[in-house]
């Protein structure tokens, strides 16, 4: 593939921007454009509108416990519909293409059916299709296991589909397109003085995503930063210069040197608090082990351990993990006499940048902030790159507009 190594334009399209035939046709224009320029194309898509949600929901009604793998087989039809029709629209817009399943694709992925790892791609197939001039059309979020089965890569996982294929293609650039224009300073649905940042560092970006951000998936960008891959984000429907994300050694604007760049939020939370008595032998470590174990992702960990012994954990998880973190508690529990409370009904929000922990003042000014807009914080946690504090969920929304406003984010020039 050494004659497509250099030129070769990856491309993902997320479900909002092909949830009609008008804009799919839409998104065949602008793909033929960039074939027409001479540029071997590869696309990856996402399933169209809600189909995903609407797909599990007809699982949900198929069973109560419908088995993961007959889920990943359902599921990944969304996404396998999505490029096939793309394709077709290809072709009426002049340009020969072909889609592909994960499988066709060469993704080969492993773990727990729902959320898969891409571990290889066999590329030979996208090869022969480009050397043929064709645009290959890639589903997303999906691969196979060694035993042919399908295997979904999680929520997001068309991000890390495309950025996969972006690396092992030798790809400079992954172009991200969605129904914004960037990456904004916050959300801007909540906050309408939120601005596009033109450019963001990689490991910015990828707390950003791990904290909430919803432009693109943590694990695409953390491939990224891997695989050497700039990531650009821009909307489906426009033709603006979008957000680029790139290492920090080839970032050079002033924009992104700012201590605070934007105001992160998720409603997406639970917060956890497990108490041990003094009279149980299991420790923090136990615990987190018993986490870990469970392969549950936790964020904003703390503990506590008190001198006549016991201890006291806290952290946070996805919604989606809660299950699996209610499962290891409980096993936790048939060992000690302790007690397990989750807080529900909380959000999660956070400053990220860079250098935040090298400047307490700035962990000290968002508590202030918040306290003087009245907005109670239930935990805190902080690090270089970012200092989060959970609230009460219907005071999400406030604290991120008085943390935007508090460190002036809406200037090109935060404070």
């Amino acid at each position: 593939m050494s004659q497509l190594r250099d030129g070769v334009l990856v491309q993902k399209y997320g479900g909002s921007s092909l949830a009609s035939l008008d804009q799919i046709h839409a998104v065949a224009r602008r793909v033929a454009r960039a074939r027409a320029a001479g540029l071997p194309v590869v696309v990856v898509v996402s399933a169209r509108g809600d189909t995903t949600d609407e797909l599990l929901a007809l699982a949900a009604e198929a069973g109560a416990l419908p088995p993961p793998r007959e889920v990943d087989q359902l599921l990944t039809t969304g996404e396998t519909a999505s490029a096939a029709l793309l394709a077709m629209a290809l072709w009426e817009a002049g340009a020969p293409a072909s889609s592909v399943s994960g499988a066709q694709a060469g993704i080969r992925a492993v773990g727990q059916a729902g959320d898969g790892v891409v571990a290889t791609i066999d590329t030979a197939h996208i090869e022969r299709l480009l050397d043929e001039g064709h645009v290959v059309v890639v589903a997303g979020f999906q691969g196979t296991a060694d035993n042919g089965d399908p295997v979904t890569l999680g929520r997001g996982g068309s991000d890390t589909t495309a950025v996969a294929l972006a690396s092992v293609l030798g790809a400079e650039r992954c172009e991200i397109y969605t129904d914004v224009d960037g990456v904004y300073t916050a959300d801007p649905r909540v906050v309408p003085a939120a601005r596009v940042l033109p450019c963001v560092p990689l490991r910015v970006m990828e707390e950003m995503a791990f904290a909430g951000a919803r432009v693109l998936h943590a694990r695409a960008v953390e491939l990224a930063a891997l695989g050497g891959v700039e990531i650009r984000v821009l909307h489906a429907a426009g033709d603006g210069d979008g957000t680029v994300i790139v290492d920090e050694g080839r970032e050079t604007m002033l924009e992104t040197r700012s201590t605070v760049v934007a105001v992160v939020h998720s409603l997406d939370v639970v917060r956890a608090v497990v108490r041990v008595p003094g009279t149980s032998a299991v420790r923090a470590a136990d615990i987190f082990g018993s986490v870990a174990e469970g392969a549950v992702p936790v964020d904003m960990a703390n503990f506590t351990e008190a001198p006549e012994g016991g201890c006291t954990v806290s952290m946070t998880v996805g919604r989606t993990h809660l299950t699996a973190l209610s499962g290891v508690l409980g096993h936790l529990t048939k060992q000690w006499d302790g007690t397990t409370e989750l807080y529900e009904n909380e959000g999660k929000v956070s400053l990220v940048g860079t250098g935040l922990l090298s400047r307490p003042a700035y962990a000290a000014r968002m508590l202030s902030a918040l306290t003087g807009a009245g907005v109670r914080t239930t935990s805190v946690a902080s690090s270089q790159l970012r200092i989060s504090v959970t609230v009460p969920a219907d005071c999400a929304v406030r604290a991120v507009d008085v943390l935007h406003r508090e460190f002036e984010l809406e200037s090109p020039v935060a404070a």
